[in-house]
């Protein structure tokens, strides 16, 4: 009912940038959360960034000061802009977009597929 799907994901060498985007569609009413997360081999799932419907950011300590989350709420899009990445950030992204799916109240909360983010040393 309601698809995600990112892109931007590549090869990268460490000190370097790439600018993850994140489009959802389908039977949106509105959208109230977005947020990046990422999986490396033999690591939990973690919280990367997020954006709220209100623009309040959240990201993980070891990424604050690199990485910028922002959103564009008319086309349903979220951002990721990846600065001065290192080999540790080498990971599977995944975005996730929580809200609502019609006007009875209904809620969604879907997870896209991922893109690949490989950072050379």
């Amino acid at each position: 009912q309601v698809q995600v799907v990112e892109s931007g994901g590549g090869l990268v060498q460490a000190g370097g940038s790439l600018r993850l985007s994140c489009e959802a569609s389908g039977n949106i009413v509105s959208i109230e959360y977005m947020g990046w997360y990422r999986q490396a081999p033999g690591k939990q799932r973690e919280l990367v960034a997020s954006i709220t419907s209100g623009a309040n950011t959240d990201y993980v300590d070891s990424v604050k000061g690199r990485f910028t989350i922002s959103r564009d709420s008319a086309e349903n899009t979220v951002y990721l802009q990846m600065d001065s990445l290192k080999p540790e950030d080498t990971a599977v992204y995944y975005c996730k977009v929580e809200g609502r799916s019609n006007d009875w109240g209904d809620r969604f909360g879907s997870w896209g597929r991922g893109t690949q983010v490989t950072v050379s040393s």
